[in-house]
């Protein structure tokens, strides 16, 4: 069975689908690995080191996909290039299936197997195949030491023969997998922590981190099955915003991570509640590639609004590569090794398996999803 490996195709992305370790294991499976030339060069892997590791090198892209079994990649593919795929052939990615209906459609009417890394469920023995909370760890890490860098400031507490230097403070919204990182992060820093959810429940690991936890009645909140935070009425928004206000005002770092899989990233952060902030403050918005949680801004950019600093970078895991090219590679070589069948060396999707029901998106030419199906 062949796996291949394109480029990434976005200038900017410096991580990679598939380390030159995981090629090996892979190869020790029993699969044929082929990658387009370069694919590991913006992480440091030369074209030789996969070689060494098992796999063949191709420098025609279209052959390169036309021939695959299986495609594994890091962004959606381009409509063009899904036309180039064999039917049948199954393909595994990020792809944002929720807001990409076009890709969606050419993944039917090809009659690709796609799968969504985005919507592998939050249950235990999937954990190892989690790509967006591995990805989200390290962005809530590369937020912080990028807010430190731009931040006129130390984090932390000093004492100097000039005097005594407060700790910064830092105030995260957002408790989930990247915020949890980030508060522990400006902990180990020295800054002041203190972090805000809508979901009680993390209180307890906020605390368990160093930080305080910021409590906002807002009345009945909670989190979904998957783990998610639920979308909050305008009503307890409102008061949200009110009481978040005080916090930001005093904070010299705001770090907002508050996003919803497939829909607009809300806006948390008001053009007022910057303007309350701290002349050469900073914020980092990790929702920005998804509408962003601030009002003001601008993905892929950094701007200054009266005074503060946001940054809306949007692809903040890349900024880390070589361990988020690492942790995202073995998520898909855990992926493929569960379900690879070492009798016929072939990976086989079991479709009454939960994790496959949970992140397989298009077989057959039909919509295979349940909650994509119940959407359309």
């Amino acid at each position: 069975m062949k796996i291949v490996i394109p480029k990434e195709y976005y200038t900017e992305e410096r991580r990679v689908p598939v380390i030159p370790l995981n090629v090996e294991q892979l190869v020790k499976l029993g699969a044929q690995i082929e990658v387009e030339t370069g694919t590991g060069k913006p992480s440091g892997y030369a074209d030789d080191e996969y070689v060494s590791a098992g796999a063949t090198i191709n420098r025609d892209r279209r052959a390169l996909l036309s021939s695959a079994d299986v495609v594994l990649r890091l962004h959606k593919p381009p409509i063009e290039e899904i036309e180039l795929l064999r039917e049948g052939s199954i393909h595994i990615s990020y792809f944002d299936p929720f807001n990409e209906k076009e890709i969606l459609d050419k993944f039917v009417s090809r009659g690709i197997s796609a799968i969504s890394m985005e919507m592998i469920p939050r249950v235990t023995r999937a954990q190892k195949m989690d790509a967006l909370s591995s990805q989200a760890n390290l962005a809530g890490y590369a937020a912080v030491i990028l807010a430190a860098e731009r931040l006129g400031k130390v984090f932390p507490m000093m004492m100097t023969p000039a005097g005594t230097i407060s700790p910064s403070r830092v105030f995260v919204v957002g408790a989930g997998v990247a915020g949890l990182q980030a508060i522990a992060t400006a902990k180990r820093l020295g800054a002041r922590v203190e972090a805000f959810d809508t979901r009680p429940v993390v209180e307890e690991q906020v605390q368990s981190l160093g930080a305080k936890f910021v409590k906002i009645d807002l009345g009945e909140t909670g989190q979904t099955e998957s783990g998610y935070a639920k979308v909050l009425t305008e009503e307890q928004i409102d008061k949200q915003r009110q009481e978040m206000l005080k916090h930001c005002a005093i904070a010299d770092v705001v770090i907002t991570t508050a996003q919803i899989f497939g829909r607009k990233a809300p806006l948390i952060i008001t053009k007022g509640m910057v303007a309350a902030m701290k002349n050469g403050s900073v914020i980092v918005d990790l929702a920005a590639g998804s509408g962003g949680n601030v009002e003001g801004t601008v993905p892929g950019e950094e701007v200054v609004v009266n005074g503060v600093t946001i940054i809306g970078r949007e692809n903040m895991s890349s900024h880390v590569a070589t361990h988020t090219s690492q942790m995202y590679s073995s998520n898909l070589t855990n992926f493929i090794s569960e379900y690879w069948d070492g009798e016929t060396n072939l990976f086989k999707l079991r479709l009454d398996d939960e994790i496959i029901e949970g992140c397989l998106v298009t077989h057959e030419n039909e919509i295979f999803s349940k909650t994509l199906k119940k959407l359309m």
